[in-house]
């Protein structure tokens, strides 16, 4: 039997696209990982939001935008009408560009050949498996002889369809290397070429993030955190300076704590500069806040944080601060601290830019400087 062989020198280099650099790859197998109810199905949805409008991700320049492209989304654990769709109406998904295969009395599995026809019949850019262990045609998942040819052939697929293909895990709980807490076999995980774990900051359980903790194309970018506002909506905060490492094990490096508070911090001392002096109407703070760059999310986190209460007085909301020992009208007081007399200050970074609340009897005021 005759043998062929290829050099390497006759082979075309080709350069990686990304669906959403550096984090989805097109044409390659990717994960998105993390324990129950961390936020793995919001982050695919958020991704698979932007591209069916075409607009940029946060961690991406504003000029990056592209044309819209169809997503196939293929869940085993939430429902369409009653979770997949609220969730990317909110995202502000074109719902009219997501769609699901019609798999009928055949289940669909991750060798199923209706995967490529659907890709190439829609144009489809990303396809998501939710959770991966549901497709997997009756083959243990912790079965490297199982699991490796089919997860093998899907990345073939991915590559001969130029999408990017996500497939969203568990994480078991025996602990170890980070490597090896993807639910399954190891081949999972390594036949990927990006994984992105999702979970909650170990300093704060009300923020999540997704840490890069594999990038076999590029070099890995640092970690997104996020939270959830009022109905689920996701809020992105930004990069956060945590491993994957520091996120499993739930325990933060002190010396890698962030240098710049948090948006939810900010908004908090934003709170409490708005009432030193008191009661507040609530849509002056509202007004304020938005000048200022923290959104209604953040706000009303902060607000929820700190016990602020709202009290209607005559047709309009205030706000005030929880009365506490020591306090007049809300308002905090050190022993032998005079109520301030003097405008209260406060300045913050915001995108850069340093502004100053000034908050007196007559009201307050937002400057830029």
């Amino acid at each position: 039997m005759q043998v062929e062989t290829t050099t390497i020198a006759e082979i075309k280099e080709e350069k990686v696209d990304f669906l959403t650099f550096p984090y989805i790859p097109l044409g390659k197998l990717s994960l998105i990982t993390g324990d129950p109810n961390v936020g793995k199905t919001h982050i695919a949805l958020a991704i698979a939001a932007a591209v069916t409008t075409g607009e940029p991700l946060p961690w991406e320049p504003e000029q990056s935008r592209h044309d819209p492209a169809n997503v196939i989304f293929e869940s085993m654990e939430d429902g369409y009408g009653d979770t997949i769709k609220p969730r990317l109406m909110r995202l502000g998904a074109d719902c009219e560009r997501v769609h699901v295969i019609n798999s009928g009395a055949y289940p669909l599995t991750l060798d199923d050949p209706r995967i490529e026809r659907a890709i190439i019949k829609t144009g489809a850019k990303m396809v998501i498996f939710d959770p991966l262990t549901a497709y997997c045609n009756g083959f243990e998942a912790s079965s490297s002889g199982g699991i490796r040819p089919i997860l093998t052939r899907l990345a073939d697929v991915a590559a001969q369809t130029n999408c990017a293909i996500v497939c969203i895990c568990h994480l078991n709980k025996s602990g170890g290397k980070s490597q090896y807490r993807t639910l399954g076999s190891i081949d999972i995980s390594a036949i990927a070429r990006s994984v992105l774990t999702v979970g909650k900051l170990p300093d704060d359980e009300e923020i999540r993030c997704f840490v890069h903790g594999k990038s076999n194309l590029t070099a890995p970018r640092a970690s997104q955190a996020f939270a959830f506002g009022g109905e689920s909506q996701l809020e992105w905060l930004g990069d956060y300076p945590i491993t994957l490492d520091e996120l499993l094990d739930g325990k933060m490096n002190p010396k890698k704590q962030p240098k710049q508070p948090s948006q939810l911090g900010i908004a908090e001392q934003f709170i409490k500069t708005a009432l030193n002096n008191g009661v507040t109407a609530s849509a002056e703070i509202k007004t304020l806040a938005e000048g200022a760059g923290i959104s209604k999310n953040t706000l009303d986190r902060a607000k929820s944080s700190l016990g602020v209460k709202s009290i209607k007085q005559s047709d309009n909301w205030r706000w005030e601060m929880p009365a506490a020992e020591g306090s007049d009208h809300g308002h905090v007081l050190n022993k032998n601290e005079e109520q301030p007399q003097e405008p209260q200050k406060i300045a913050y970074a915001n995108d850069g830019v340093l502004g100053v609340l000034e908050s007196d009897e007559g009201g307050a005021d937002y400057a830029k400087s």
